[in-house]
């Protein structure tokens, strides 16, 4: 099988690890080699969080060439258009409708993009979804990252929807797994 590239971006607290945790438990339950590398540097802050993983018969590197991304998962709208590098000419991209203003622009010493959902529109194969209205009515609106999660499941069609679903239920506490496992479903009908 050709290694899937999966890349997720977004924002220290929005799930970005938990997610690709998922997926790795998802492509191991599946037993397929998993290799995952995370940048999180100033997360608990409120910085950009950067998750890769790769899934294939045989992974050597944790690291996705730019470029090279099948899947780009963005829990945030900047952080799509500061990592859509990431993505290969015929990956996907899914992003989150949510802003969340840096600290930089907050403070002033940036400016935030005037034209970012039309900047988003020049994303290659690009769909934005509102994960946090979906997970607010859900309950939670912290279960947007598993409604985004749920993308990824759509659109990797060597795990299959069975073993996604017990790699949420394995790694999602018992009181948040209901909520999780409608969030997941949501995800998945919206991604087709």
């Amino acid at each position: 099988m050709k290694t899937i590239n999966i890349s997720l971006v977004g924002v220290g607290g929005q799930g970005t690890l938990l997610a690709s945790n998922i997926i790795c438990e998802a492509a191991m339950l599946s037993g397929l080699d998993v290799k995952k590398n995370e940048v999180h540097g100033m997360a608990q802050r409120g910085g950009s969080v950067v998750s890769q993983v790769r899934i294939g018969d045989k992974v050597n590197s944790p690291l996705v060439p730019d470029g090279a991304t099948d899947i780009l998962i963005s829990f945030e709208k900047l952080e799509a258009l500061r990592y859509a590098h990431y993505l290969a000419p015929d990956g996907v991209c899914y992003v989150n409708n949510q802003e969340i203003v840096p600290i930089t622009v907050a403070t002033g010493q940036a400016k935030w993009p005037e034209n970012i959902d039309e900047d988003l529109k020049k994303i290659p194969n690009v769909k934005v979804i509102n994960a946090l209205e979906e997970a607010e009515k859900l309950g939670n609106m912290k279960a947007a990252n598993v409604i985004m999660l749920g993308t990824i499941a759509a659109n990797t069609k060597e795990i299959k929807k069975e073993t996604w679903i017990q790699a949420v239920k394995n790694l999602v506490k018992p009181q948040f797994l209901d909520l999780n496992l409608k969030a997941f479903e949501k995800g998945f009908n919206l991604a087709n």
